[in-house]
């Protein structure tokens, strides 16, 4: 301890006698030095914070049930096991989970995500009468959220019917020719495809302040080369749109993947995606099947195990498109 307070007496010394210069260099030193220390204390606090539920999602997807009875054990168990996995996937029926959603959630996010773009680059680049009405809707899909539209929605689809057309023709004739797409991929598909799909107003936003940034004599030496405006839009706009498409791509998987409440509403529970079975991991009828009454430990387990499954797939998604993903953040034009 001495020798401590040695050093630091011969610092306050050194410093004291040195001249104006030195000083001057030796604070900036010092600020720059504690102000890297700072920052790293903060980055290292916000990570523990952010990264503290997958750290536990981890270590207790592998504990045995005797585990967790031992209060000494808080994090790695010494006993390790998998059979928390092999009921996860028993009770998520993982592999029908996980086809369900790539058929009804993925194929309808990568029609979305092509649609949007068409939408965007018409707001972005063209001047009509109904632009103002139809950028004031767009922001109303940014703005309301997907489960206030969610009665209506379900109400129409299950007869479905375009402007009532099709109710007049019942009205007229008796026939009801209005038909019921629930529990099947339309009610995902439709909206994709028609621009009013999971958070389109977002994504069509983001395409909008990309498409402003082209350079429009890229666009006008393909008209002089007679080139209409969507062959311009899939020759010129969409090659060019690699970046903003990586972001989207992220955004709308993620969003996809995490649906449950548009799922739950429309589907049957045959058809569920991973997302709802999830949400159902814990249920009587789940665990019934597991012989697990609601005081063992290991229903804590299986759940994890369960999430732990359902966040891998998406995780390998975006380590994948990480590097292209930040990158492009600061070229679409997010916050312009």
């Amino acid at each position: 301890m001495t020798k401590i307070f040695d050093n630091i007496k011969g610092l306050y010394l050194k410093y004291k006698n040195a001249s104006a210069e030195a000083r001057y260099k030796a604070v900036l030193k010092a600020n720059s030095v504690f102000m890297a220390v700072l920052r790293y204390v903060i980055l290292i606090a916000i990570g523990y914070i952010i990264l503290y539920p997958l750290f536990y999602m981890i270590c207790s997807s592998f504990r045995t049930k005797d585990s967790f009875y031992d209060p000494s054990i808080v994090w790695i168990s010494p006993d390790l096991t998998m059979e928390n996995f092999m009921d996860a996937l028993k009770v998520l029926k993982y592999g029908k989970s996980v086809v369900n959603t790539l058929l009804y959630e993925i194929v309808s996010a990568g029609i979305q995500i092509m649609s949007c773009s068409l939408v965007a680059y018409g707001l972005a680049r063209f001047e009509f009468k109904e632009k103002k009405i139809l950028t004031f809707f767009m922001f109303l899909l940014i703005l309301v959220p997907s489960q206030m539209m969610m009665l209506p929605i379900f109400m129409n689809y299950s007869k479905l019917d375009f402007l009532g057309f099709l109710g007049l023709v019942d009205k007229l004739t008796g026939i009801d020719i209005r038909p019921n797409v629930l529990n099947s991929f339309w009610t995902f598909y439709l909206p994709a495809l028609l621009g009013v799909g999971i958070r389109s107003g977002l994504i069509i936003y983001i395409y909008i302040q990309f498409f402003k940034g082209l350079p429009k004599e890229l666009e006008e030496a393909s008209w002089i080369d007679g080139a209409g405006p969507l062959k311009t839009y899939l020759r010129i706009a969409l090659p060019s749109s690699g970046v903003v498409i990586t972001t989207v791509t992220v955004f709308s998987l993620i969003w996809h993947w995490n649906d449950y409440s548009l799922s739950s509403m429309y589907l049957y529970a045959e058809k569920w995606p991973l997302a709802v079975r999830l949400s159902e991991i814990t249920s009587a009828e789940a665990m019934g099947t597991l012989r697990l009454d609601g005081n063992d430990p290991r229903r804590i387990a299986i759940m994890m195990s369960g999430c732990l499954m359902f966040v891998i797939p998406i995780l390998i998604v975006y380590l994948i498109l990480q590097k292209k993903f930040v990158k492009s953040i600061d070229r679409v034009g997010i916050t312009g």
